[in-house]
């Protein structure tokens, strides 16, 4: 089957769900779909995500894949004086990431269809979040983090999510060489999460 979650146009027929959830304390609903990654319900590693990363309240962050929106959505309740920029190829999950930002009374996010950091604009950011579409292929988590590293300002950190079995080893070793200072965060269930942080000297 050609049709995945990060199809540009899913031609999956549409079966709408609600779902409720506690996500850093904060009460959320998020409409899923057909799809769209994880439909049935946040999935362990997003949510192993959320629980980790660290957000400012003024942070300017963005979320690389975001899906129908639990980890961008979050981070822009836990950065109520920032703004999170919401990025996904799949046009339904972009519609379905709007829909719930409205849901849940969230205003400080942009959410635009595009492949990876195409319309992430000019300006810098302070966090990047990624859990990386590992059925894309290596080739693509990668270049989530090279054109990561570009957007992020001195300083700023890129939060990575990934199972061992799927390649935790070698994108650890990528970020390394891109960053030089890569730590370990999170480790649970076979999930890795990293915090790759860019030097305030380039």
């Amino acid at each position: 089957m050609s049709d995945h979650y990060y199809s540009r146009t899913p031609g999956t027929q549409q079966n709408r769900q609600k779902h409720e959830t506690e996500l850093r304390g904060f009460r959320f609903q998020f409409m899923t779909d057909n799809g769209v990654f994880s439909k049935s319900g946040i999935d362990y590693g997003s949510r192993f995500l959320i629980e980790e990363m660290e957000i400012g309240e003024s942070d300017r962050v963005l979320d690389v894949g975001c899906g129908y929106g639990p980890i961008g959505l979050t981070a822009a309740r836990l950065a109520p004086q920032g703004q999170v920029v919401m990025l996904d190829i799949n046009e339904r999950a972009v519609e379905l990431a709007g829909e719930n930002a409205k849901l849940n009374g969230i205003a400080n996010v942009r959410i635009q269809q595009s492949d990876l950091f195409e319309k992430a604009g000019g300006e810098p950011f302070d966090v990047i979040l990624t859990n990386p579409p590992i059925r894309a292929g290596k080739a693509t988590v990668h270049r989530i983090f090279e054109e990561g590293y570009s957007l992020l300002k001195p300083g700023g950190s890129m939060w990575v999510v990934i199972q061992k079995k799927q390649g935790a080893p070698s994108a650890e070793a990528k970020l390394q060489q891109l960053f030089g200072r890569v730590k370990e965060v999170g480790k649970d269930k076979g999930f890795r999460i990293f915090k790759a942080i860019r030097s305030l000297d380039n």
